[in-house]
């Protein structure tokens, strides 16, 4: 028991040094972190504005590197977020609905960033490089959505495929 204190108090010790969780501000019974530190959704959305910054500043290299730091970044959360909800399900049912809205937030930036990854890749000329990108994004989002169906659009006009996609009307989108 006392080995098991001494550890957990060596763990808790080795955290308190970790950047995000130094800048956290802890309230009664949460803790907000600014939403351009660590790695939550607002970090995401920091490094997709970046590389639109880079874009459009004719910086293409900067911006491939930020897009896919907000892909990895997209990924991991959902992982995450997937992980989290798992552990309390059957325990509070608030925390898994909340891991589930955030993991379908973060496959949305996923694709927001395969999106903008591809259109740096085909300003590039390199089709072959933005295909995989975009047969992801119909895959996470399905061609119902507007994104989905973005990507499909794209993938005709690099001529990867050759039958248009017409969404019947009444279908969502984003």
């Amino acid at each position: 028991m006392r080995r098991l204190l001494l550890l957990s108090s060596l763990v808790i010790g080795m955290a308190i040094p970790y950047a995000p969780l130094a800048k956290a501000q802890t309230g009664a019974a949460t803790a907000t972190v600014q939403a351009n530190d660590g790695l939550n959704l607002g970090s995401v959305d920091a490094l997709l504005a970046k590389g639109d910054r880079e874009a459009a500043s004719g910086n293409l290299t900067e911006a491939v590197k930020s897009y896919d730091k907000a892909r990895n970044a997209s990924r991991s959360l959902l992982a995450f977020y997937r992980d989290l909800g798992g552990a309390f399900r059957g325990l509070d049912a608030r925390i898994p609905r909340d891991m589930d809205q955030k993991g379908r937030e973060a496959i949305e930036k996923l694709a927001q960033a395969n999106l903008r990854l591809a259109a740096v890749y085909r300003r590039q000329n390199q089709s072959e490089v933005a295909v995989p990108l975009l047969v992801e994004v119909v895959k996470l989002m399905t061609p119902t959505t507007a994104d989905g169906r973005k990507a499909y659009q794209q993938l005709v006009e690099v001529g990867f495929v050759t039958t248009p996609y017409a969404a019947p009307s009444g279908t969502a989108t984003n």
